[in-house]
């Protein structure tokens, strides 16, 4: 059974290097993300540097998730003193536990502030993508298919949550239970279109 693929990367305000409150905030907040999301259902790995130094993206083992890589638009530094990014690669059961880990938790309370860490880019901060079961997808996967994305729009090659793709390439979406008072709640499932 395939699995699915989650590639997302943003420019931030200041390096990851910068010794202020806001930084370190990002930090704390990225930390608990982290432990928040590897524990929830559907998740199956994500990428971590054998030797992960604050700040240290590019030069790091990444093991077979490969080699560090960034968008072409990525126009800030590339050491550790410089680097002002955050990226993630993970790999999901499906659809719906990696949309219900995204925007619940931790990581939609993050969401609600990144604003304060990242610059408005105009480009959508994720992709995603079916991969055959046993394969680790690797950095320069997740760079070409976001990439495609902005050249072409969501395809089964790479697409969003808000126009996703089932692991036969049809259309699909997945929907957000919303309260009376307008809160989501939650994805309630994923529908095939068309």
């Amino acid at each position: 059974m395939p699995h699915l693929a989650l590639y997302t990367f943003g420019v931030l305000h200041a390096p990851l290097a910068a010794a202020t409150p806001l930084m370190g905030a990002f930090y704390d907040t990225g930390e608990a993300v982290h432990r928040e999301i590897a524990r929830r259902p559907g998740h199956l790995a994500h990428a971590e540097a054998a030797d992960a130094a604050r700040g240290h993206l590019f030069d790091a083992d990444w093991g077979a998730w490969g080699e560090f890589a960034v968008p072409t638009w990525y126009d800030k530094g590339r050491t550790p003193d410089t680097t002002a990014l955050a990226a993630s690669l993970s790999l999901w059961t499906g659809l719906r536990p990696a949309f219900d880990a995204v925007h619940s938790g931790a990581h939609r309370a993050a969401l609600r502030r990144r604003g304060d860490w990242f610059e408005r880019t105009g480009r959508a901060n994720h992709v995603l993508w079916w991969v055959p079961e046993g394969t680790v997808p690797t950095w320069r996967d997740g760079v070409a298919r976001l990439e495609h994305l902005h050249g072409h729009g969501a395809a089964p090659y790479g697409f969003t949550f808000r126009d996703a793709y089932a692991q036969d390439g049809a259309p699909a979406r997945v929907r957000a239970d919303r309260a009376a008072d307008g809160r989501d709640r939650g994805a309630r499932g994923l529908e095939g279109q068309g």
